[in-house]
């Protein structure tokens, strides 16, 4: 008898593997998924109880230490190893204390560069919270993101000297230090960096000047985009940085490979998920200034690339050169990152060969973030009770009309079924913070709902729709508010207006994002009203917001109304605007194309139907 209860136990034990296989066909995938986030969780909780405080960057000094002759960085013909890499951080560690102690902020305003990471682990090494300026940004809108952080000094690259004498009679009036990486400046009010850099001592400084750093501490300000329009400097703690570096980890980058880090640094893709993810695996990275689509692949097979980041334009891009016979000609084998359309994911692997693409999805101060690490096609994750658990996230019926969430009749928000498209909202508690907005209470407090399923809770509004599939495949619908998305870049359509309405001749303004035919995202534009007896000034408008817009903010359409279309609580309508576009088949009223090098034009039929082709580039 009882051998044959044990029979029948080990057979059960057998077919269990099958029979939850049959169930749910990704339940190893979610199983793994969940080991290795138990693992980081318990190192994580290692971290929190080490003594004295062990950050990121003591990681870093671990490799320097166990590893000092592999290579850390390639940057164009120029390589360090982590040994020659520490000495870098020590020389500019050294170099900045006499301005910056302990607690104090200090921004980097420049490109993708060597110093870029020597500066920040160096400020690290003194304790200081390093603010990433995003460095297309000129005259108000920088001005105003240095201001919020409260800095006091001001690191800038050698090719943005323009930008910064630009607001330089305030930053004096302010007492703001700048230092310029030059060999020499004669600048009145920059000095010069490099010089002083190759002068100091590569010996490391003493660990005391970093003694009341710990988790919580700010590590990071990265500057995200809202609806207020100008950017918000997000802070990430020191606990944020590590987890963020552990999506390394979660993606499966392995201690053998090669980063290729061309996204921004100033970004959270690349200096949380690229840079900090290598630290955190010792692993070798290869820097570029900028990214390049004809030279991409070239550069991948040059450095023996195993490992590149993305946002979906990135991967569309690269889909979009001519076709070679040498396009699978290459060691990548991992792609990860966020944006990719589903048609461009499936164009990507068919021309470029079996590379293992993870579409992730979070926000730079959110508190919840997705993997999709099975591979689906189209899907940012996946929704399992492990994940539910573990970062207390729902997704809530939203009036898009109103723009807020619906609530029942005792003034609770209400959960949707599966297939139906929620906002996602996540539980604020000490396993899932929200650190907020450096010096911005107000936007900080606008991020947050409370009262969400019962009295007294408090959750991290992502302002993303999302979708739950009947397999629990989690999918991005849309972006709520006045942010949208063109390039990899957040624009704030608020901060675009009021720089259009600086135009005399401008009355009222409306920008709002419009979808482009096989490009990701949407691409700016803009419904104005004119003065009354005054005329659209293409020229002007067009030096304009050339002078004062990065790039991917600047309105690609303009269209001249009569009068803009509002709510009954007068707020701007765009949704119907959206709709119409940019077709002139459609839309009666004047409309203009931006023109590089041309200015604002006329908008034609023919030019219309060259964008829906993919004859003309935007």
């Amino acid at each position: 008898m009882f051998s044959y209860v044990l029979f029948t136990a080990l057979s059960g034990a057998a077919l269990l593997p099958l029979l939850l296989y049959l169930r749910n066909p990704y339940v190893f995938q979610d199983l793994t998924y969940a080991i290795t986030a138990i693992k980081i969780g318990v190192e994580m909780s290692k971290l929190k109880k080490r003594k004295p405080f062990h950050s990121l960057l003591g990681r870093f000094e671990e490799h320097v230490a166990n590893q000092p002759d592999k290579t850390f960085m390639v940057f164009e013909e120029s390589t360090y190893t982590y040994r020659e890499a520490g000495k870098m951080v020590n020389k500019a560690a050294r170099t900045l204390s006499p301005y910056a102690k302990e607690g104090d902020p200090v921004a980097l305003f420049l490109g993708n560069e060597p110093a870029y990471v020597w500066l920040w682990l160096g400020l690290a090494k003194l304790g200081c919270t390093a603010a990433l300026l995003n460095c297309n940004l000129r005259s108000k809108s920088l001005l105003h993101c240095f201001t919020c952080c409260e800095a006091k000094l001001l690191l800038v690259g050698e090719d943005l000297l323009g930008a910064v004498e630009e607001i330089l009679p305030t930053l004096k009036q302010n007492g703001v230090r700048v230092f310029i990486l030059k060999e020499s400046c004669d600048v009145e009010g920059i000095e010069s960096l490099c010089d002083k850099l190759q002068q100091a001592s590569d010996l490391p400084l003493p660990n005391q000047l970093t003694s009341k750093t710990h988790m919580k501490s700010p590590a990071l300000y990265i500057y995200t985009s809202g609806t207020t329009g100008l950017p918000k400097a997000a802070v990430i703690t020191q606990e944020r940085l590590w987890l963020a570096s552990f999506l390394a980890s979660i993606v499966d980058v392995r201690t053998d490979d090669v980063l290729f880090v061309y996204l921004p640094l100033y970004h959270s893709s690349g200096l949380q998920m690229g840079v900090s993810g290598a630290i955190q695996r010792g692993i070798t990275i290869v820097v570029k200034r900028k990214f390049s689509a004809s030279q991409f692949w070239k550069d991948c097979k040059k450095y023996n690339i195993t490992v590149i980041q993305y946002v979906g334009e990135i991967m569309r891009y690269l889909c979009n050169t001519p076709q070679k016979d040498s396009d699978r000609d290459h060691k990548v084998r991992l792609a990860y990152g966020n944006g990719i359309r589903s048609d461009t994911w499936a164009d990507f692997l068919q021309r470029f060969g079996d590379i293992k693409i993870v579409e992730c999805y979070g926000a730079t101060e959110g508190n919840v973030g997705f993997v999709n690490y099975s591979g689906k096609i189209g899907s940012i994750g996946r929704d399992t009770l492990f994940h539910r658990m573990t970062h207390g996230y729902a997704l809530i019926r939203y009036d898009t009309e109103k723009e807020e969430p619906v609530r029942d009749a005792r003034g609770f928000c209400i959960q949707v079924p599966r297939e139906e498209t929620g906002l996602c909202v996540a539980k604020i508690n000490s396993r899932t913070p929200f650190a907020g907005y450096a010096n911005n209470k107000q936007q900080t407090e606008k991020k947050r709902l409370r009262d969400v399923f019962e009295k007294g809770d408090l959750y991290f509004n992502t302002g993303d729709l999302l979708r739950i599939d009947s397999e629990g495949f989690v999918y991005f619908q849309d972006r709520i508010g006045d942010t949208f998305r063109w390039k990899g870049e957040n624009v704030a359509t608020t901060e675009v207006a009021d720089h259009l309405l600086t135009l005399d001749f401008m009355e009222e303004v409306n920008v709002y994002g419009v979808k482009v035919p096989g490009h990701e995202g949407r691409i700016g534009m803009a419904a104005v009203t004119l003065k009354e007896n005054m005329d659209f000034d293409s020229k002007a408008t067009y030096h304009h917001v050339k002078n004062y817009l990065p790039s991917y903010a600047r309105p690609r359409f303009i269209r001249i109304q009569d009068t803009l279309s509002t709510t009954a609580t007068f707020k701007l309508l765009k949704v119907k605007l959206a709709e119409e576009g940019f077709n002139p088949a459609i839309i009666k009223d004047p409309l203009y194309i931006l023109e590089d090098n041309a200015g604002y034009v006329p908008m034609t039929q023919e030019v219309f139907d060259a964008i829906t082709e993919g004859k003309m580039k935007l």
